[in-house]
Formats: structure tokens, sequence, C-alpha cells
């Protein structure tokens, strides 16, 4: 019975999979070179590094995403390879796409003080107009991150830091991990299945996400009011579809295939998720066109003056008018306006360069917050060991110097005795 539903399962892959490879491709064909051109763009205006080095990273997750499901579905030898590629990048997406909110605020020092200024307002408003102006109270820090964040000020940048890059670090062991057990056999892709690796991965990725976007939205609502200019909501929700949905997707397509509502066949099942993504990819390219527009970027702010260097070209000629000629002079004036950073070759190198150290420099930061609390507990531990041992060294000195006590009394008993029976001994002779 297993080996005729394996076998019309695979007739059903068989039949399906050179039509769907057509048609991804012709998503692929319109995704891909709408966000390279978009992109190309970027860097070409590349007027705001600040802002736009993330915005390159977010943007390039069409056509990573695009190629590796083409990839994958083309070659289901290939599937695992793309999944790692795609879930690295994913984490590393969903982390600049916070970067860039941060970005647009001024950096972390403009965020700091803002968060702060919106803290100690939120503090300091009576709770009821004329009836009570006692300033409000701090809760616990759970309490006041899911239903005030404001309230935490500067707490908040640093949760939100902490949420996103746990992810990327999470997300990019966990693929490694997924891998490794493929390779020996026991991760067992779309099984929900105790003595396979793929539920528990799940289950540790879907806790990190969950998280992660969680404390990017908490984010969002707590700095909306400063972010108008660059509409964050329409970005906000195109990103957020493209790393929730696939997720989601996959997950879905693995729990369909468990209850036998779709064939149970791994490469149908990572064929439909390819499938499905390349189909996204090129909805995702046009919305990002509006969304992530280069407009903005097409001119220099007042703050960085561009240099600007005419030249002036003095030519004499002769004009014929009738018979006669006459010399006549003509001048052109060529003005040049150089704008630093919109070399493509620059702009690539300060993406990697000073994203690349802006990324180290996070991950040590959250993992040293992680190891902090851990470092705390171990001291603890020690100084109620050391503390006790202490005690215990102090109740064996009384013990002794009791005992010693005793001895010195016992002793002082026992000389007296002797000098009585001495004394008796001199009266007796």
């Amino acid at each position: 019975m297993e080996s005729k539903y394996s076998s019309a399962s695979g007739a059903i892959y068989g039949d399906l999979h050179k039509p769907a490879v057509i048609i991804a491709a012709c998503f692929v064909l319109v995704a891909s070179p709408l966000s390279l051109f978009l992109i190309f763009q970027h860097l070409q205006y590349y007027t705001n590094p600040a802002e736009q080095k993330w915005v390159v990273v977010v943007l390039s997750m069409v056509p990573v995403y695009a190629i590796e499901s083409i990839i994958s579905l083309w070659n289901p030898k290939l599937s695992l390879a793309c999944d790692l590629l795609r879930n690295c990048y994913e984490a590393f997406a969903l982390y600049s796409f916070g970067r860039y909110l941060i970005a647009c605020l001024g950096g972390e020092r403009e965020v700091i003080k803002l968060l702060e200024d919106e803290s100690r307002k939120l503090l300091q408003k009576p709770l009821l107009d004329h009836t009570n102006t006692s300033p409000k109270k701090k809760g616990s820090r759970v309490w006041d991150f899911i239903f005030q964040p404001c309230v935490l000020g500067e707490d908040l940048l640093t949760i939100e830091k902490f949420g996103l890059v746990q992810y990327m670090i999470l997300k990019t062991v966990c693929a490694f991990l997924a891998l490794i057990l493929e390779l020996l056999g026991v991760y067992g892709d779309g099984e929900f299945k105790w003595n396979y690796g793929y539920p528990y991965i799940a289950v540790v990725l879907n806790f990190s996400q969950m998280w992660a976007l969680f404390c990017l939205v908490q984010f969002y609502n707590a700095t909306h009011e400063r972010l108008k200019s660059i509409k964050p909501l329409a970005k906000f929700i195109s990103f957020k579809a493209i790393v929730f949905a696939t997720w989601w997707q996959g997950v879905g397509i693995a729990l369909l295939c468990a209850f036998h509502v779709l064939p149970k066949e791994e490469k149908l099942q990572t064929g439909v998720q390819d499938f499905l993504i390349c189909i996204e990819m090129s909805m995702a390219a046009v919305a990002h066109v509006f969304v992530f527009p280069v407009e903005p970027y097409r001119y220099v702010p007042i703050a960085e003056s561009p240099k600007v260097t005419t030249e002036k070209t003095v030519a004499e000629v002769k004009l014929e008018e009738g018979d006669k000629e006459k010399p006549a002079v003509v001048e052109k004036t060529d003005t040049k306006v150089e704008v630093a950073g919109t070399s493509i070759t620059e702009s690539v190198q300060d993406i990697i360069v000073e994203g690349g150290h802006r990324v180290v420099k996070d991950v040590v930061l959250t993992i040293n917050q992680a190891i902090e609390p851990v470092e705390k507990g171990v001291a603890k531990i020690h100084e109620t060991i050391h503390q006790r041992s202490e005690e215990s060294d102090e109740k064996d000195e009384q013990v002794e110097e009791v005992e010693a006590k005793e001895r010195v009394e016992l002793e002082g008993e026992g000389g007296e005795r002797e000098t009585v029976v001495s004394i008796e001994e001199r009266i007796v002779k």
C-alpha cells in the first residue's frame, strides 16, 4: 500500500515538475532584474550611506530568495544548501531592517534621546487631569515592554537589538545544525517525530522569530510618529510579509504533508515551497519599487555640501555677414557637481566593510549581554559556597575554642587536686 502511495506521489511530482520550473522561472525573470535594477539605482545615488546600506541588504532578499528557490526547484538535491542560504540571509535581513529604522531616526544616540524623552513624559504625566498629579510608576520590565514599551526608554533599544541579533545567531546556528543532522540522516525535514531533529529546530526558531518580530513591532510602535516621513507602515508590512509568510508557509506545507492532505514526498514538499516563493518574490519586487524608492536619495541633503566646480571655455570665432567677417568671442561654462559616495564601487565597499563592522559589534554585544546573567549566577553560586565554607570554618574554630577552654579548665582542676594531695601528704609526714 505504501509503495503504491509513494509511486503515485512520485508520478504526480514527475508530471508537475517541468511545468512548475518553467512557470517559476518566468516569475524569477520578472523579480530578479527588477530588484537588481532598484539596487543598482541605490548604489548609484548612494548619498545617505547610514540608511542605504541597510536598504540594499533588504532589497537583496528578493533576488537571493528567487534565485535559490528556482535552483532548488530545478534540482532538488541542492534544496538543503539553498535552504541554508535562505535561512541565514533571512535572519541578516531582519536585523538589517531594524538597523534601517534606527538610521532613519538619526542613529543610536538620537534614538536613545528620543526614547528617554518619551519615557520621561509618560512617567511625569498625571494619571487623571486635575485630580491626581502623582507621576506614573514603572512596573516590571516584562509588563512595560508588552503594554507600554515607551516607558522603558533606552532599555527598549537594547531589547530590540537583542531580539533581532539573537534571531540572527540562532537562525544561522540552526541552519548549520540542520545540515549536519541531514548528513547524519536524523533531520527529517517536515517530519514531526520525536526521533528527528526537525520538530525541535522548528520550535526553537518559531519562538526566536516571534520574539524578534515582536521586538520590532514594539520598537515601531514607540517610534512610528517620528518615522512618518518614510511611510514606515508600508515598509514594515512588505518586509514582515516576506519573513513571516515564507516561514509559516513552510511549516504549513509540512503540516499538510504530515496529515496526508498533500502527498508525503520530500521533493514535492520542498518543490511546493520553492514554487510559491518564486511567485511571491515577483510581487515583492514590484512592491519594493514603491516602498523603497530611490527618489529621496537622488538629491544631496543640505548638510552634505557637494563639491561644485566650474570650467569656463573661451573661443574666438569669425562670423560672416555678407562679404565681411566679424570676430566674436564664445564663452562656454561647464558646472560639475561631485557628490561623495556616488561611486558604485565605493558604495559596495561601504556596505561590506561598515555594515560588517556594525554586525560584528552588535553580535559581540548581544553575546556579552547573554553571558552576563550566567556570569552573575556563577559568581553568586561561588559567593554562596564561599560564605558557607567561611561559616563552617568559623563554627569549627568556635568548637575548637570551647574544647580548648574545657581542656584548660580540666587541667586547672587536676592541678588543684594534685596540690591538695601533696599538702595532705606533707601533713601526714
